[in-house]
């Protein structure tokens, strides 16, 4: 006779919510930690920026003065104090550095001639595409000047580079940072007298930048300040908590406040947002890819000298 089994199923029993809990929680701190890893590399990269490229330029500059008794490009025999004196002109087109015939003027910056053009090791980006209002650029070299005076420059890019520093923005892609000298006459939003001139800056790297150098990210004030915006001014930016910094990822923003004046564009060739003095800067959302390249700026940082 033919024995029969029967088989009795039992039902299966899924995860409980305790354990989906945890699970979740553990994917959750590994995206966490993900995230984290990544602001540490960059903070990390913005570091370097600062520290062994912004503030060693600064560094070779002081050691300029020091060493020759002048400030970048300017003349030993007769000092004007300005960055690139040496190729200024006091009327008539006599050079400021003899003085020849110039008696009848005083020998203020006011009177000089093509003044304020600033020194860089090449022209780097083009005119008005990294900010607007670039100076036009001096004959004088900065490596040349640098090597000529023995004064050991920041490693930069490599040898014959110094003046260029390559970092990854927000979204990946690849920017370079380029450091010029330039004088700024007096009433020159961004600071008057002598400045280190930066452009390549993400928006994102220059509030950090800001923040090392003064102590709080404000665009128009303190010794960092955006190129070609407005300090603050009237009764109503008075106590003003500080206006950030002028553009977001994509989208670039008219900082010489003129609706005529387009030259600062987003990363897919639109126009520029032009926004009214005293704005708090780029608020427009523009695109939002996250393959666009980030908008670059030009700071200017004041020097002691």
């Amino acid at each position: 006779m033919k024995r029969t089994h029967s088989f009795s199923s039992r039902p299966q029993q899924g995860f409980t919510l305790v354990e989906l809990a945890v699970v979740l929680a553990v994917i959750g701190l590994i995206l966490g930690a993900i995230a984290i890893a990544k602001d540490v590399q960059r903070n990390a990269e913005y570091e370097k920026a600062v520290n062994k490229f912004a503030y060693q330029w600064k560094m070779a500059y002081d050691q300029y003065y020091q060493r020759t008794g002048t400030v970048l490009g300017d003349c030993q025999q007769a000092p004007t104090y300005m960055v690139n004196g040496s190729e200024t002109e006091i009327p008539a087109g006599t050079s400021a550095c003899s003085r020849a015939g110039s008696m009848n003027v005083a020998g203020i910056p006011e009177n000089f001639e093509n003044r304020g053009r600033k020194i860089c090791s090449g022209q780097g980006y083009a005119a008005n595409t990294v900010g607007l209002g670039d100076a036009a650029l001096a004959t004088q070299n900065l490596r040349t000047l640098m090597t000529r005076a023995g004064v050991r420059m920041p490693p930069g890019r490599g040898e014959g580079h110094e003046d260029r520093f390559l970092y990854i923005d927000s979204n990946g892609n690849a920017a370079e940072l380029q450091v010029c000298f330039q004088w700024n006459t007096s009433g020159t939003a961004s600071g008057a007298g002598n400045v280190m001139v930066i452009r390549g800056l993400t928006p994102d790297l220059a509030r950090f930048m800001d923040q090392a150098i003064d102590g709080k990210p404000d665009s128009r004030e303190g010794r960092f300040r955006i190129q070609g915006r407005p300090a603050h001014a009237g009764t109503a930016e008075a106590n003003a908590p500080g206006t950030q910094w002028e553009a977001n990822n994509t989208e670039g923003v008219n900082i010489a406040d003129s609706a005529s004046n387009s030259a600062m564009t987003s990363s897919d060739g639109r126009p520029a947002i032009n926004n009214a003095s005293g704005s708090a800067g780029g608020t427009a959302t523009g695109r939002t890819l996250d393959e666009d390249r980030v908008i670059l700026l030009t700071a200017h940082w004041i020097m002691e000298q």
